[in-house]
């Protein structure tokens, strides 16, 4: 097996600069906006200027309550969410020159985010296919790649889901979403059409906003992969998503471009006599850095790797509540990411307990057993919560 170099994770020292980090998706760009400083999620973005129609650069100032909407907007992962900050973003931008780029952009995300939500709806009505998968599980991954490299028997292999697989290029058509189980927690893993120049598929970014992370599968037998891989990069390059190896807060000057964590998959490697040589050919003539795993959806070689890379580089943290007097639920734990507090575990179980929350109660790592905690208390994996309102 080819051995895979990890994804590069920043550690901050300090806990309340991890969750902005891990929470949201870094998201960055060279964008409409100059001159931005801050963390992802937009929480500390300073905006300062923009181009206007004749390129001139003009002063955005941008509200704090635009500054608001948008830093919601990047931390919200459910597209009804998304859809209402968006509209807020647009409700409170200053209304002038400086601004007409970004305010069309976001118009134009509005209208697309609300094609794709129509579509949901009408999917759930008359049994067609919905655009807009709402995360679930751990963390969100989409499968992603050129024409018949195997995304969606790699699907099919790792959800036991019923993904149309064909001989065919292009049957995957729309969305489908499958759970991936790694020990007591799932990857919701959503297998998505191929990225070819000859087939473009509209809707696809903005299904992208809401993962996590990204499986870019290619097929290393196919003599046009190299080609295929570039094309995959160039055609979301237009669309301001970057595929990259690293997890990490940055400066953001474009509240819609995307830096998508990406693992690539490396498939049909059973089939490969000198799999080492091929893959050292691909990272030299693509110049990708993506760290990459060889895997087999035919035998399942490979695949047993994913979970665990996934749960270790996404910085998951399962965290298990109980009532006093009572013993933890360690069937269902609640999933954060490395960094998060108390306080957000209060708003997971729900929004009036977070808010009404007093203390807690901590056993395990991130604490001594027992130990009195309060809402900016960091948790670590496997601690049990006791929350006290």
């Amino acid at each position: 097996m080819v051995r895979s170099p990890s994804l590069r994770v920043d550690e901050p020292d300090q806990c309340d600069e991890t969750e902005g980090d891990l929470e949201g998706k870094a998201e960055v760009g060279s964008g409409l906006l100059g001159a931005s400083v801050g963390r992802v999620g937009g929480l500390e973005l300073h905006q300062e200027h923009n181009r206007s129609e004749d390129g001139d650069i003009v002063p955005a100032n941008l509200s704090p309550d635009y500054k608001a909407a948008e830093a919601a907007f990047r931390k919200s992962r459910d597209p009804s969410e998304r859809m209402e900050w968006l509209r807020e973003m647009l409700r409170t931008i200053p209304k002038h020159k400086g601004t007409e780029h970004l305010q069309a952009d976001i118009k134009a995300r509005i209208k697309g985010l609300a094609e794709q939500l129509e579509s949901a709806t009408k999917g759930a009505g008359h049994g067609g296919p919905a655009l807009v998968i709402r995360p679930e599980g751990a963390a969100q991954i989409v499968l992603i790649g050129p024409p018949n490299a195997g995304k969606s028997s790699l699907h099919t292999r790792l959800t036991g889901s019923a993904a149309h697989v064909g001989l065919y290029p292009f049957t995957t058509q729309y969305p489908k979403a499958g759970m991936m189980p790694h020990e007591d927690v799932h990857f919701q893993l959503i297998d998505l059409p191929p990225i070819a120049q000859e087939h473009p598929v509209p809707w696809l970014v903005n299904t992208l906003q809401t993962a996590d992370a990204a499986l870019l599968v290619v097929d290393l037998g196919e003599p046009s992969c190299i080609e295929q891989l570039q094309a995959v990069r160039s055609m979301l390059g237009q669309q301001r998503v970057t595929l990259t190896e690293r997890l990490e807060a940055t400066a953001d000057e474009d509240p819609f471009a995307l830096r998508l964590p990406t693992l690539m998959l490396a498939n049909k490697a059973d089939g490969m006599a000198d799999f080492d040589a091929e893959l050292l050919a691909l990272r030299e003539l693509s110049g990708s850095r993506l760290p990459v795993f060889a895997v087999s959806a035919a035998t399942g070689h490979g695949l047993g790797d994913i979970g665990p890379w996934l749960f270790q580089n996404l910085g998951i943290v399962r965290v298990y509540t109980k009532t006093p007097g009572h013993p933890a639920d360690k069937h269902r734990p609640f999933t954060l990411r490395r960094g998060q507090t108390v306080g957000d575990v209060a708003r997971l179980v729900h929004q009036d307990l977070a808010r009404s929350l007093r203390y807690a109660r901590v056993w395990g790592r991130s604490g001594f057993e027992g130990q009195q905690v309060g809402h900016d208390h960091c948790v670590a994996d496997g601690d049990i919560v006791e929350l006290h309102a």
